[in-house]
């Protein structure tokens, strides 16, 4: 189903930090040590507990991702959603969840031997555009025919579930704007796991997991959902459908933020659409799960009740969810 969004509560982010539409830039803080033939080393299993950054930190997030743990925004660096990420995979295999990759983790991890550094070739839809920076106003937002990426780099690094600075510091001198130029990237190219039985959003852990029939974890994803303002719908929900690619309608009424003379507008889609690429229908009226324009933010900061994903999660997700499928959510 592809259908304009009706649903009235944005969740859009509610952080200090770049303005909604603010065309993401990459750090200029580099990331050691990570060349390709160290991060596929097999032999690489350094013990990676909070703090460590480079190699080790970089094939942990790769080979999470691959597995349906999502690490969030994966750049070689420890961070809080890496840690949860972590102790959500050790659960799900058995082992004891401490959030720190030890050997264990690492075994676990390594069943799946591909190579976690890829090289690919820009293809010639990663650079076809058009591109263009995202205005801050709704109202602007609105006058756009779509809502897509700001620059090839910001487009292949979601490809990639990767940041921006990433991308650059694999590849050195890269202008990523030309098809055909081949560049080093995460592979995290896998299907999905199949179809969920039931989904569980936690408030708390800042995370969506998607359950099999068996009530086993198949996958898990950093999200970020609620404020002070716009609480959680905590209880038993349904998800009523998926719209892929969806418009948003804007109602300012309905936004305690809202700017003085701000009024009803039709945002059109694109990856930088309030809601992302997907928005998840729960039966709860007004509240969904969806996609965000600031990957970096997800499990960072709270949202407008709703619960937000990276754009890549929420597509990964609204594939293994149907009209019916339960939807959980708790503190």
């Amino acid at each position: 189903m592809n259908r304009p969004i009706t649903f009235l509560v944005a969740c859009l982010v509610l952080a200090s930090g770049p303005a909604e539409g603010t065309p993401r830039k990459a750090s200029t803080r580099r990331v050691r040590h990570l060349d390709a033939a160290t991060v596929n080393d097999p032999g690489l299993t350094d013990v990676v507990p909070p703090g460590r950054r480079g190699a080790a930190v970089l094939r942990a997030q790769i080979l999470l991702d691959r597995a349906h743990f999502s690490p969030g925004e994966i750049d070689g660096r420890w961070g809080t959603t890496l840690k949860n990420a972590v102790s959500a995979f050790q659960a799900a295999r058995g082992l004891t969840a401490t959030g720190v990759v030890d050997a264990e983790t690492w075994k676990a991890l390594d069943q799946d031997t591909v190579e976690a550094l890829v090289t690919v070739a820009v293809a010639p839809e990663d650079v076809a555009g058009p591109f263009a920076p995202i205005p801050g106003e709704m109202a602007e937002k609105a006058a756009l025919p779509a809502l897509g990426f700001t620059s090839p780099l910001e487009g292949l690094a979601e490809k990639y579930h990767a940041s921006p600075a990433l991308l650059i510091e694999l590849n050195p001198g890269g202008t990523f704007g030309e098809a055909g130029q081949t560049i080093v990237v995460p592979n995290v190219a896998v299907p999905p796991p199949g179809k969920a039985a039931k989904i569980v959003v936690s408030k708390s852990g800042h995370s969506v997991a998607a359950l099999d029939a068996e009530g086993r974890t198949v996958a898990w994803y950093p999200a970020s959902s609620g404020s002070e303002h716009d609480p959680l719908p905590i209880g038993k929900w349904k998800i009523t459908g998926v719209s892929r690619n969806p418009e948003f309608h804007y109602n300012p009424t309905l936004f305690w933020d809202a700017k003085p003379g701000d009024e009803k507008a039709r945002i059109p889609p694109g990856p930088n659409n309030p809601v992302g690429v997907a928005w998840i229908d729960l039966s709860k009226p007004h509240y969904g799960i969806h996609g965000t324009p600031e990957p970096s933010h997800i499990g960072r900061t709270e949202s407008h009740g709703c619960i937000r994903m990276t754009n890549w999660s929420v597509w990964e997700l609204q594939q293994m969810v149907s009209p019916g499928t339960p939807a959980i959510l708790e503190n």
